[in-house]
């Protein structure tokens, strides 16, 4: 087993802390609230964070790492559907297209969020109503993603949840690592 350094404390604080703010804004604290304004307010920072690190940051925190390719997913489904297991040092493929689901969602209900406090779009039902759909999706998506990362781990031996609680990785020595 080889230990690999993959996610760096930014990255790390970015993902859970953007987790507590989507899950408090989205299931706790009250829409109407000052409090949800300010959550949204703090989700934006952290967006625009990330972005920045996505472009200058660490090898796997880079956008660069894990741009969304379908043949990648496609050759991931099929080893998926074989049995084939090959261990990716960032992300997978279809994490790749996942991570950038959930940050545009993000992103999306950031704006939307955002054009609800404007004059223009104050109390324009269309606004409020991608905005609940909006959440709705990223929501699913959290959920999917969640399930996929235990899925993941459990099909290839590689502790996903540790990795991003430590940064590390344990990687299986083997030649299917990428």
């Amino acid at each position: 087993m080889t230990r690999q350094k993959v996610w760096d404390p930014l990255v790390r604080v970015f993902h859970w802390t953007l987790v507590l703010g989507f899950v408090a804004n989205a299931l706790l604290i009250d829409e109407d609230s000052k409090l949800h304004e300010q959550i949204g307010w703090a989700i934006v920072v952290l967006l625009a964070v990330r972005v920045v690190w996505g472009l200058v940051g660490t090898r796997h925190a880079r956008f660069t790492d894990f741009l969304p390719s379908v043949s990648g997913a496609l050759s991931q489904l099929r080893d998926m559907a074989t049995g084939r297991v090959r261990h990716h040092i960032g992300h997978s493929p279809l994490g790749a297209w996942m991570i950038w689901n959930l940050l545009l969602g993000i992103a999306a209900i950031s704006l939307t969020g955002w054009m609800m406090t404007t004059n223009a779009f104050w109390g324009v039902d269309w606004v409020e109503e991608m905005h609940e759909a909006l959440v709705l999706w990223v929501g699913l998506s959290a959920l999917v993603h969640v399930a996929a990362v235990v899925v993941e781990s459990l099909r290839t031996g590689v502790n996903l949840p540790r990795a991003m609680v430590t940064g590390t990785k344990v990687m299986p020595d083997d030649d299917t690592t990428r």
